[in-house]
């Protein structure tokens, strides 16, 4: 018997080589106007930025450009939404990083209402609920790592002592279409690829064993992460020259924002949220540099008063699937999983958290604010004591 499970949403996904080549002419079914969200690099020095264009002219499109840099804040969501309210946008389209992407989906969320997205954020002022209408969306990624191209949430950061990092979340922001593209992620860079890359694998794995996970997400979820099996660490040393590499990456990208949209994610991404918020570091670096003290730590504490938990099976499945070698005994592939999360962790050269000034003083204050919705979807609750030494055994 199959469970009952229920999905949200999801946008119409093209993917492959060269379907940027249809983005025009999906452009145009929307309207002839378009607010162009990108990045401050890779859209910028893409080989293909100049194509687009041109091909835009051809197709009788006009359109306003927003470049995004570093991660959005509400307060640029706000500027964006007053400067380009009036400017007749029939579709946004973002074509960047999750950074870029998030943008775009909020700006596209607020662009018709007019009002400010501190409304809705969750966690933050009144959380009132969103009505919409939304102006259509078109997610482009130029980077293969949030999967932001098919989610509803649009991560919104402030930083310092009193920073916050929240979502405005609600099915109308989904995109309309996500156009993957592997060609994008040719200006890629190392630092690049590893950061995206693991939080790719970890948004795919944390959902995997989720509490919410069910039978669908699992089928996706295992097919992106034998996909990063396959092309993370060849993407990364190989580079440019790692085209089927570069589109593994890119469809693992996709399966993880499609899973963690459904089934949410885990104690990652829960400490993601005040780090990111607290300390200037990138989502991507904290999701590679925590992924194995953190699953090492969420076995641990299943072993210890869950040791019947068919999580156990699923983190075993995965070390076999991981490791390639289907004859390891439980025990055997739990060890094998986390010794190549720790590998890969070192042979990309995540960074430790001390690198951005995060001291064993700031454990306490990190922990409080790390029990957010990605945190009620770890597959064991975790206690103050257990976060806090994930966190210092990566400082």
């Amino acid at each position: 018997m199959i469970p009952a499970f229920n999905l949200s949403r999801l946008p119409r996904i093209i993917f492959g080589h060269g379907t940027r080549k249809q983005l025009p002419s999906l452009i145009a079914s929307h309207g002839n106007r378009f607010l162009l969200v990108t990045g401050a690099q890779h859209f910028q020095s893409s080989p293909y930025r100049e194509e687009l264009q041109q091909s835009f002219k051809a197709e009788g499109l006009s359109w306003e450009t927003l470049k995004i840099s570093g991660e959005p804040s509400p307060q640029l969501i706000d500027d964006a939404v007053r400067n380009y309210r009036n400017k007749h946008i029939d579709v946004v389209v973002g074509i960047g990083g999750g950074s870029a992407l998030d943008a775009a989906k909020a700006i596209a969320g607020l662009l018709k209402p007019g009002n400010s997205v501190m409304d809705h954020l969750e966690g933050v002022g009144p959380e009132l609920p969103y009505q919409g209408p939304a102006t259509p969306f078109i997610a482009v990624p130029t980077t293969a790592g949030t999967g932001s191209e098919a989610t509803k949430n649009a991560v919104l950061s402030t930083h310092g002592p009193d920073g916050f990092k929240k979502s405005f979340r609600d099915e109308m922001l989904v995109a309309e279409i996500a156009l993957v593209d592997p060609d994008f992620l040719s200006t890629c860079t190392p630092q690049v690829i590893a950061a995206n890359g693991m939080d790719a694998f970890t948004q795919l794995l944390e959902s995997y064993v989720s509490s919410k996970a069910n039978r669908f997400t699992d089928a996706l979820a295992w097919s992106g992460m034998k996909a990063v099996r396959d092309s993370l660490l060849a993407w990364y040393c190989e580079g440019t020259t790692a085209g089927d590499a570069q589109a593994g990456m890119a469809y693992a990208a996709l399966m993880s924002g499609i899973t963690l949209a459904q089934v949410g994610l885990g104690s990652v991404h829960g400490l993601a949220s005040p780090l990111g918020a607290f300390f200037p570091i990138p989502h991507g670096v904290v999701c590679g540099t925590l992924v194995a003290e953190a699953t090492a730590m969420n076995i641990r504490a299943l072993q210890a008063r869950e040791p019947d938990s068919k999580v156990l099976l699923k983190y075993a499945q995965a070390g076999r699937m991981i490791t390639h070698d289907i004859h390891l005994s439980d025990e055997e592939a739990l060890a094998r999983l986390l010794e190549t999360l720790e590998q890969w962790t070192d042979a990309m050269q995540l960074p430790r958290l001390s690198k951005y000034g995060v001291t064993r003083e700031d454990i306490p204050r990190i922990v409080a604010n790390s029990r957010g919705s990605s945190m009620k979807t770890n597959p064991i609750l975790l206690t103050d004591e257990e976060i806090a030494e994930i966190l210092s055994r990566r400082l």
